[in-house]
């Protein structure tokens, strides 16, 4: 009833735009009281009110006010009028407390602050930055006072007194005063703050009545020193499965999926939004820590449903910092970090090499002529003898460095007055690579990538009620690398002899005056020379990506209270392009050696191909296009105090266009158009009920399936705001218990690959010569024929998932958070060939058709902890946990009588292989076993296990092996505390249930010069070990057929936890940053991949069975922070 008699005789009209501080408001009130007008000010716009404890009692007064056309300054004046309350607007808060109690502090005289105990001090956040507009108090008393914009304050206090900090949105603090008189005080964000907001699609909402599964992770979080933001999210965020599988600079974006792999069709990676704008993994990976105001992961259907046909793999959802009101604040962040391989390979040395490389022969031949002569490997096991006659090359030192320098500079500013805000920023990252450079070459070969990034956001009140948003980026990527790139460089050593010949001669005496490199081979020259391919040219690439966004936001309230629009305008230029410039190594090998003199002479292999200048080949070339078209409608309001309602209706259009397409299909327009709407409603913030839906277009479908429509509905109750929760002891335990539940229909239009469109339309070639017949004017003459590479299909639709999700929210003693969520996922209509076709039909290419079906299902959660201690220690833990499976459910194939081979039922990223029993021991073992159809075996040979019993082992006795190649479970758990200036956090990364394979091939010793691995030399068959369970067979100076088939035998478990950061730092003391006329100042020593724990130990088990790239990093950092 009291809610009722308000709202008769309290109206305000509030006119404005989100962010705004030109606010205007209508006010009319004869029974309401201070507090009443400043929390309905409060809930009507983006102010929030601090009210002092010495202004409690006073700002219960009723107040009779009339004001018309009053902005918020003008509004409170009149309201404090005749009281003795006073405020001060710092930001978007508005402080309230008795002005006589601070005037009285701040106007003492100098003779009474002598006798008085004056307590003085600042107070910061946990990153150091000062917090204006703190209230401290003392205990029992009405005395207080409010920290200035500073965070500095002065209050009268005796030694016996208490002094209460207290802040909204942070954790109050109690410190004794005692014989004091400077208290610092660091205050810790209030975890369980039910009133936090949560960003979600087009909008935001207060954590209370969400009912989707979002996990939102704080940007400090995400702040390792790397330029790569992808390889951060590893273990970091509940419900993402990551991993990164290279370590090379511009190549080392992680893979990440929400709630694991849903799909075996063509997108599996999530939807990335940046500023409602969508983008790649690079621009994620390229995204500045500093720049990111709130990071978000939708996982279900209700978070997801309004981005319709882009959601069905969840949503990434980022929003960049804005400008806030006030004096300029500036933000310095400068760091140098110093990285190496987590662990590189170790290769058997050259004696050993030659010793097996013999044994590899006469094991298979006794007849077989030897590749090194005892001489050979004698002369080289002497280290007086000459290494360029007989080379012992380490191929790895040759090339690669034992680390590499990388600088980080981050500079942001922001501020601005009650017209207009600004956020600005720019950043350069360079990673530099761990390639060696031949000094006789006049360039650089090694992997240097330079990156440049701009950002200007700006807040313009145009009126009293509306709002422009202009937002402009620009990231920009300048690349120098080898021409084969790393990768292929670390492949190349492995795949090279290291007694064969050096990397280069020295010039002999005919070649005293030659000015090009004389580098190494043998024979006819046809060998691989890593080091030649390293330092013969460079490639160079730059990549550009532009944004221009304007937003205009437009209050409607004068028309109906809580009604407001919304649009947005975006245009992005995308721009790339690739140059090489090398020469022709010129090689050599020794014609003739003087062992008494000890000098050699030089024959040319390739005199004539050789070149000594540096050519030019032109790569990729791509520009492209979009702009973005956005309009949103929202309402909410309050049908008296227990029903809170809002709906919203968003528009959406994409438009992009490929500058250099390469063939017709491409260079024709990429559109999309959609709406999508949200209703939510809360009762008495107990019930919460949410429905949204999206309908979308896409050009993909013919016109009876272009448009999809795609509902969610969710559901939430909040036990602990329930009466007879409340009034229960064990409402002092568990301060918050919310139940949570969705369901809902999403959609996917990208099937097929990138490059199929038009479904219902068949690719038809009209000029195949391939399919040319000779007639016409003579017998020799020539037409083109006509083929399909691609049949049209009307009836191709929509890729459709169908999302469960239920779970919790708890929160006990205001300290411990913990989130819990069980997922199901059924995916239908995966696009796929058909296989059942017969080739009797004649068709020339297959039909593709929706007939795939795959589920997903599991769980995540995370458990968050803070405490304060005192006012001079804190700490905070987390962890969290994902673990997602998948499986075939439909999928087209031959109807085996052998059904470990069909696919259904099995994890969608699993692999077939053999299943490994053993080493054959001897000859009557491999008589006496089923038949090998992979080529010769004998004794010391990998046997497989006849699986179906046909005394033979064929394909049809390959089984799923192992765990799938995508993790199943990610995790992570870590800490940071805090002693006064100080501060110390690590966190560690797991993954499990995960397998991979050695590329058997790939590391077979002595084939094509391949190197070999010191693991294998430690253990393998021979006739001297005749060890059945040895890592590697027996040995061969070629491939073997048998013994590199997908098994058991090469398979290995992915799991492994790494120390993936750690960091601490010292923040200095205030009275030397006002000496610094600095606000704050950081120093900081930090790390990344310092430490892994496996049972894997060739390479870094994170890379799987792409060991023999460019490995992962270890990063040692430090860095400055600085505040002006």
């Amino acid at each position: 009833m009291r809610i009722t008699l308000f709202f008769l005789f309290f109206c305000i009209l509030f006119s404005s735009a989100s962010n705004s501080y030109s606010q205007e408001f209508t006010i009319k009130s004869k029974t309401a009281s201070i507090k009443e007008v400043c929390r309905e000010i409060e809930k009507n716009s983006d102010y929030i009110f601090v009210f002092s404890d010495n202004s409690e009692k006073l700002v219960e007064k009723k107040v009779n006010i009339e004001a018309n056309s009053k902005n918020v300054t003008e509004l409170l004046d009149a309201l404090f009028s005749n009281t003795s309350l006073t405020y001060k607007i710092l930001d978007k808060q508005i402080v309230v407390y008795e002005s006589k109690e601070n005037t009285r502090l701040n106007t003492v005289s100098d003779n009474i602050l002598q006798q008085q105990n004056i307590v003085r001090g600042k107070v910061t956040d946990e990153q150091g930055e000062p917090l204006p507009g703190v209230t401290i108090t003392i205990v029992g008393t009405t005395k207080g006072v409010i920290t200035d914009i500073d965070g500095s304050y002065t209050i009268e206090a005796k030694p016996a007194d208490k002094l209460v900090f207290a802040f909204l949105g942070m954790e109050s603090q109690i410190v004794d005063v005692l014989n004091q008189t400077i208290i610092n005080i660091q205050m810790s964000e209030k975890k369980m703050e039910l009133d936090e907001v949560t960003i979600v699609a087009f909008g935001k909402q207060k954590k209370e009545s969400v009912v989707g599964a979002i996990t939102t992770v704080k940007p400090s979080d995400l702040q390792i020193p790397s330029s790569n933001l992808t390889t951060a999210l590893a273990g970091r965020i509940s419900g993402i499965i990551s991993y990164q599988r290279s370590g090379e600079p511009g190549q080392d974006n992680a893979d990440f999926f929400i709630r694991g792999v849903t799909t075996f069709g063509y997108k599996k990676d999530p939807l990335i939004l940046i500023d409602n704008i969508e983008a790649t993994s690079t621009d994620l990976a390229r995204l500045q820590t500093d720049d990111i105001a709130s990071f978000s992961i939708m996982k279900d259907a209700t978070s997801t449903a309004l981005y319709g046909a882009r959601g069905a793999n969840g949503v990434i959802l980022i929003n960049t910092k804005e400008g806030r009101e006030g004096e300029i604040k500036v933000t310095v962040r400068a760091e140098n970090s110093f990285s190496a391989p987590t662990q590189n390979i170790e290769f058997a040395d050259p004696i050993t090499y030659m010793r097996l490389g013999n044994e590899a022969v006469l094991t298979r031949d006794p007849l077989g002529t030897l590749p090194y002569s005892r001489e050979k490997i004698d002369k080289t096991a002497l280290y007086n003898r000459n290494r360029i006659v007989y080379p012992a090359t380490d191929w790895q030192n040759e090339l690669f460095k034992n680390f590499s320098s990388n600088q980080r500079i981050n500079l942001n500013a922001s501020g601005g007055g009650n017209i207009a805000q600004y956020y600005l920023s720019a950043a350069f990252n360079q990673d530099n690579g761990i390639l060696n450079v031949d000094k006789r070459n006049n360039f650089n070969n090694n992997i240097n990538l330079k990156t440049y990034s701009l950002r200007s956001n700006i807040n313009i009140n145009l009126t009293k009620t509306t709002e422009a948003l202009i937002r402009f980026s620009g990231v920009f990527d300048d690349y120098v690398g080898p021409i084969d790139g790393g990768t292929d460089i670390y492949n190349q050593v492995v795949h090279t002899n290291p007694v064969l010949f050096p990397p280069y001669y020295l010039p002999d005496v005919q070649n005293e005056s030659t000015s090009h490199i004389l580098f190494g081979n043998y024979g006819e020259g046809n060998y691989i020379n890593p080091y030649a391919n390293l330092v013969r040219g460079y490639k160079e690439y730059n990549r550009s990506n532009l944004n221009a966004q304007f937003e205009l936001k437009q209050n409607l309230s004068f028309i109906t209270e809580g009604l407001s629009v919304r649009a947005l305008f975006n245009t992005s230029r995308y721009s790339f392009f690739d140059v090489s410039r090398g020469y022709n190594p010129f090689y050599y090998q020794i014609a003739s050696y003087d062992r008494i003199a000890d000098k050699y002479t030089l024959a040319s292999i390739n005199e004539e191909s050789g070149t000594e200048y540096l050519g030019y080949s032109e790569g990729q070339k791509d520009i492209s296009t979009s702009t973005y078209i956005e309009t949103a409608v929202n309402y909410n309001t309050t049908l008296t105090e227990k029903h809170d309602i809002s709906g919203m209706l968003v528009f959406i259009m994409r438009n992009s266009l490929r500058g250099n397409a390469g063939d017709l299909q491409l260079s024709l327009p990429f559109r999309n158009l959609g709406i999508s709407g949200r209703g939510t409603y809360s009762y008495d913030g107990k019930y919460n009920l949410e429905l949204n839906f999206g309908y979308n277009g896409s050009e993909r479908f013919y016109k009876t399936n272009r448009f999809g429509f795609f509902p969610s509905i969710g559901m939430a109750w909040n036990v602990s705001r329930e009466d007879f929760f409340t009034d229960s002891d064990l409402s002092e335990i568990i301060t918050n218990f919310k139940l949570k539940a969705t369901y809902g229909l999403i959609g996917n239009d990208a099937i097929g690959s990138d490059y199929d469109r038009f479904f219902y339309l068949s690719n038809v070639n009209m000029n195949d010569a391939q399919r040319g017949r000779r007639f016409g004017r003579r017998y020799d003459y020539s037409r083109s024929g006509v083929s399909i590479s691609r049949y049209s299909n009307q009836d191709i639709t929509w890729e459709k998932s169908i999302k469960s999700d239920i779970g919790f929210e708890m929160s006990l003693f205001n300290d411990l958070a913990i989130e819990f969520d069980y997922f199901n996922e059924y995916r239908s209509n995966i696009l796929m060939d058909r296989s059942y076709i017969p080739t009797t039909m004649g068709l020339s290419s297959s039909i593709k058709a929706n007939i795939g079906e795959a589920q997903s299902y599991g769980i995540d959660g995370s458990i968050n902890y803070m405490k304060t201690i005192n006012n001079h220690f804190w700490i905070t833990s987390r962890a969290n946990f994902t673990f997602a499976a998948s499986q075939f459910k439909v999928f087209e194939e031959p109807n085996y009588n052998e059904k470990h081979l069909l696919h259904v039922g099995q994890s969608l990223s699993r692999q077939w292989g053999y299943i490994a029993e053993r080493l054959f021991i001897d000859e009557a073992d491999v008589e006496n076993s089923p038949k090998q159809n992979f080529g010769e075996y004998g004794p010391g040979d990998i046997k497989f296990h006849d699986v179906n019993g046909d005394g033979e082992i064929t394909k049809l006795d390959m089984v799923p092996i192992g765990f799938p190649t995508d993790p199943e479970i990610m995790y992570g758990f870590g800490f940071s505390l805090g002693y006064k200036n100080v501060d110390f956090s690590c966190f560690f990364q797991g993954s499990a249930r995960s397998t991979f394979w050695i590329d058997a091939a790939s590391t077979s010793p002595f084939n094509n010069q391949t190197q070999l691995l010191k693991a294998y030399a430690e253990s393998y068959w021979s006739e001297d070990n005749r060890n059945v369970y040895a890592l590697w067979p027996r040995l061969s100076p070629n491939i073997n057929n048998n013994n590199v088939q997908r098994s058991t035998w090469y398979m290995r478990d992915g799991a492994f936890l790494r120390l993936k950061s750690i960091e601490f730092g010292y923040t200095l003391p205030e009275k030397i940053t006002k000496i610094l006329s600095l606000s704050n100042l950081r120093l900081y020593a930090s790390g990344i991949n310092l430490y892994t724990f496996s049972k894997f130990k060739l390479w870094d088990p994170e890379m799987g069975g792409r060991g023999l790239d460019y490995p992962i990093q270890k990063t040692a950092n430090v860095g400055l922070q600085i505040t002006f």
